[in-house]
């Protein structure tokens, strides 16, 4: 995909790539299809993010490969822009979900999966899964903060859908 700052689209899906700082968490937020569906509707609206904390702005909704995901976090002059691109988007009857990727600008490269699973046992699961590494001259040089933050930014997303 045109203008992404990573090589390899997709590899939350799968395998994460080597030189990357990889994240992978998960909570269970709700039971049965109500549940499901409702976490869904707002996942795909950019409500993890915008509960997270995040300003966003998205060129549709719902989600789909293509939109266009712009955020913005920090106050003032220190506010950051941070652009990605959906290069994943699925809803079906037990999974839902998008993963976007960095574009120029972002202070990261890499990309980051958001999925919703209904299982069989009823559970409604939410996954992340991201890999990145520092994009610009300022998270490298704190990029011991910058994984803090990260950390600390999952944690929001997995409890920004939670129903119970």
């Amino acid at each position: 995909m045109d203008g992404l700052t990573y090589a390899e689209v997709g590899a939350t899906g799968g395998t994460m790539p080597a030189g990357y700082h990889h994240v992978r968490a998960r909570r269970v937020i709700g039971s049965g299809r109500a549940d499901f569906e409702r976490a869904a509707d707002l996942l795909l609206a950019g409500e993890a993010q915008r509960r997270a904390g995040a300003r966003v702005t998205l060129s549709e909704t719902p989600m789909r490969v293509g939109t266009l995901v712009t955020m913005r976090l920090g106050l003032g002059i220190l506010s950051f822009r941070i652009p990605c691109l959906v290069v994943w988007a699925e809803r079906s009857a037990t999974v839902a979900g998008f993963a976007y990727g960095t574009l120029p600008g972002h202070p990261e490269r890499g990309e980051e999966r958001f999925t919703l699973t209904l299982r069989p046992d009823h559970e409604v699961v939410f996954e992340i899964a991201a890999f990145s590494k520092p994009g610009r001259w300022f998270t490298r040089i704190g990029a011991p903060l910058g994984r803090r933050v990260q950390a600390w930014m999952t944690g929001r997303y997995l409890r920004a859908l939670d129903a119970r």
